[in-house]
This record gives C-alpha cells, structure tokens and sequence, in this order.
C-alpha cells in the first residue's frame, strides 16, 4: 500500500512544480512560498481535525515535537531555495536537480538511521546521481 501511497506523493510533486513554475511568473519567490505554506497549513490542519486526529495532540513526545520542527525548519528552507530555482532554471532541469535530495536521503538513512545499505539501493542511487550529473553538465 505505501506503493501507492508513494505513487500518489510524486504525481502531486510534480503537479505542484508545474503550477508553481506557472504561479511564480512575476512574483517573489518567497511571497509565492509563503503563499503556498498558508494553503498546505489550511490543508493539513482541516484534515487533521475532519479525521479528528487532533486529539492525539497531547500524546505527541518532546523528542518528536523537536524533530518536527527540525523538519518543518528543513521543509521551509527546502521550498525557499526550490522555489529560487524554479523561478528562474527550467523546470525540466530544476526539478530533477532537487530530486537529487533521493541519493542524499539514502546516504542519510545509512549513516543515521542505520538502514541496510544493498546492491539495489546503491545501484539505483548511483543512476539518479548519474541522471543528475548529466542534466547539471
């Protein structure tokens, strides 16, 4: 199922390039993030309380409360800089450059969350890595 779930995340990140590639023409890119994190806000938290998943609020550890916000710092940075090169690189170019952060999310999942590092994973590692050299040379 988190095929699927996985399938579905990358049909709406390539989507949201496109409209964003679309959406940032004339505008500041850090005013069209920060238009884009009020949406993804209303979002998340409107699904949040229609579930009413909101309740598990205070089960929530300080050690993921502070991982959270590490992430969501990361997510903010992320988006700042994506956006900068969106709005002035080609999308075609841009967008696969930043799914280079696959090859350093695996490289991250070895060294700190010790994951298995296997011939599969190294071998397609190595092709986006490759893939993303080409597109930058």
């Amino acid at each position: 199922m988190w095929v699927i779930y996985a399938l579905l995340g990358a049909f709406f990140a390539a989507l949201t390039s496109i409209l964003a590639k679309i959406g940032i023409e004339g505008i500041n890119s850090n005013l069209a993030v920060a238009i884009r994190t009020v949406v993804v806000l209303v979002m998340a938290w409107g699904i949040v309380f229609f579930t009413g998943r909101h309740s598990g609020i205070p089960d929530i550890g300080q050690k993921s409360w502070i991982f959270l916000v590490l992430s969501g710092c990361a997510t903010g940075l992320s988006w700042l800089f994506f956006y900068k090169a969106l709005q002035i690189g080609q999308a075609s170019k841009v967008v696969p450059v930043d799914k280079f952060s696959v090859v350093i999310t695996m490289v991250l999942a070895f060294i700190i969350l010790g994951e298995a590092v296997t011939a599969k994973t190294v071998v397609g590692g190595l092709l986006i890595a490759i893939g993303t050299l080409v597109l930058v040379l």
